[in-house]
């Protein structure tokens, strides 16, 4: 099964867990019923902010959301150069959580890969949830849209912005994108 899929299954899983309907938790998280059940359904990409603001919402760990199991460390948790846990949710995102060990986080941070030729003259999708988002460019060139404003950001660049406010962004050139994503 793949990742996306599995990730589907305990969304749904957590809903049946908390005996909520789907228009229950679907309010509970800010979308539609429509929008969650297509999370459920494992055929539509689940933004990471999403699952980010579903952890808050009902008190469970985003690394149970994604990779399906608890952190076990609330004092430090070290992650090794490349030893991150990955998750693919669609050929143009790869995620590597940088603290997927520590306990009760209050910040998401995470090491994307954005692949160029997945998104290649796409539009950008607008995303919104609650918090800030913090991305530095390590390597490649990063298109970013907020509130239809666009920004192109080159390694050593970085932005921070209210991420209630529409965003999206995208690889571009000719060599994957990744950044260093820290959400709230």
């Amino acid at each position: 099964m793949n990742q996306l899929k599995q990730v589907a299954r305990r969304l749904h899983g957590l809903r049946d867990a908390l005996n909520l309907s789907l228009e229950e938790m679907a309010q509970g998280c800010g979308v539609s019923p429509d929008t969650l059940e297509s999370y459920e359904s494992g055929n539509v990409d689940i933004p990471v902010s999403f699952l980010h603001q579903m952890a808050a919402a009902y008190g469970v760990e985003l690394t149970a959301l994604l990779f399906g199991e608890e952190p076990k460390m609330n004092s430090y948790y070290i992650t090794r150069s490349g030893k991150g846990v990955k998750v693919e949710r669609t050929a143009a995102y790869s995620y590597q959580d940088l603290a997927a060990g520590f306990r009760q986080r209050v910040i998401a941070p995470f090491m994307v890969t954005i692949n160029p030729e997945a998104n290649a003259g796409a539009h950008l999708n607008p995303n919104t949830h609650p918090g800030q988002e913090f991305n530095y460019v390590v390597e490649g060139e990063l298109e970013i849209s907020i509130a239809d404003k666009n920004a192109v950001l080159r390694p050593g660049d970085s932005i921070m912005f209210d991420s209630s406010l529409p965003h999206a962004l995208r690889a571009i050139g000719d060599k994957p994108t990744r950044i260093i994503a820290i959400i709230s």
